[in-house]
């Protein structure tokens, strides 16, 4: 596994990769919730089919998108293709709500089931139409269950000449480790505030909204105050919408991420900016050093429940009393 740091570094590197023609088959970008792995994977891709305007369109006959999707009978992403091409046209860096919302599907779970598997099979069984590379494009592949990884599997491992996987997560930890130990890793730094500002101004309000609701919970943890815990989560749950929550849930785990790398003496790799790294160095100073691996095992379970639509004021108070023992 291999892991570039620097965004321009990771343009150029993929850049470098197209005009040589030496290609990874697979490789996994790691990026933030409404970061840039996009607008990197779409001049990558400019480059290998040699400026074909159809690439950055989003209707290159060669390059297939797949995505989380939900329905009745067996739903695979091509039915939902024209939503997805106006919202990456509109802009790149989308937030994964934002996805869901465009589709249609926010009051739903979403999956990469086996019958999206099958279907990438079938196309990558065909001549690519333009003689050159078949692309596979794949967001969120930790949205892959089991049966679709093991159908892809081989496909991966041993993928017929010129055929490209290129995945995007926010959460690599929860890829398939057969998928991932194929893959080269490459992690898209998170834009800066001003950057992130001038991309996202709606949804940048919202995660700074987010952030400081978990900073008020991990206030309260670390001056065992129960209450003050209590009302944190109250507002958590009076967020209005699964997919507001599902962001905190993720918005918070990417805080304890970052608790953690500086307990270990990794600040170099915490994804903090100026302003957050006081506040995350006293955290990680005051919790105990296994808080951040039991409090993710917490979160991930209310997400899982977020998902189920269970009752949102039961389901945050139980988050809140399991982040309170853990802290103590």
């Amino acid at each position: 596994m291999e892991t570039m740091s620097s965004n321009a570094t990771l343009a150029a590197a993929l850049r470098q990769m197209a005009e040589s023609g030496r290609i990874p088959h697979a490789m996994l970008f790691h990026q933030n919730d409404g970061g840039g792995a996009f607008p990197l994977i779409l001049d990558f891709l400019d480059e290998v089919y040699g400026h074909n305007p159809r690439v950055k369109k989003l209707i290159h006959p060669d390059i297939h998108f797949v995505f989380p999707v939900a329905g009745a009978d067996k739903p695979v992403s091509d039915r939902f293709i024209g939503p997805w091409r106006e919202l990456l046209l509109e802009n790149p860096c989308f937030y994964e709500n934002e996805l869901y919302a465009a589709i249609g599907i926010e009051s739903k779970q979403s999956n990469i089931s086996v019958f999206e598997a099958r279907s990438i099979l079938d196309k990558l069984s065909l001549s690519a139409v333009e003689g050159g590379y078949r692309t596979v494009v794949v967001y969120l592949p930790e949205k892959m269950n089991q049966q679709a990884a093991n159908a892809l599997l081989k496909m991966v491992e041993e993928p017929p000449e010129k055929t490209l996987f290129l995945l995007v997560t926010l959460q690599p930890e929860k890829v398939l480790t057969t998928i991932f130990s194929r893959c080269l890793f490459l992690r898209v730094r998170p834009f800066s505030r001003e950057e992130d500002r001038a991309i996202h101004a709606k949804e940048g309000a919202e995660t700074t909204e987010l952030a400081d609701l978990f900073h008020d919970l991990l206030d309260a943890l670390v001056r065992k105050d129960l209450l003050g815990a209590l009302e944190a989560g109250d507002a958590v749950a009076d967020l209005g919408s699964r997919e507001k929550q599902k962001r905190f849930c993720r918005v918070a785990s990417e805080g304890l991420r970052n608790i953690f790398l500086l307990q270990q003496g990794l600040p170099a790799l915490a994804d903090l900016l100026g302003d957050e790294r006081p506040f995350y160095e006293e955290m990680a100073a005051k919790l105990r050093k296994n808080f951040s691996r039991q409090a993710l095992a917490a979160l991930d379970r209310a997400l899982l429940l977020v998902e189920r639509n269970v009752n949102q004021k039961i389901l945050f108070t139980d988050l809140v009393n399991r982040l309170y023992m853990t802290a103590l």
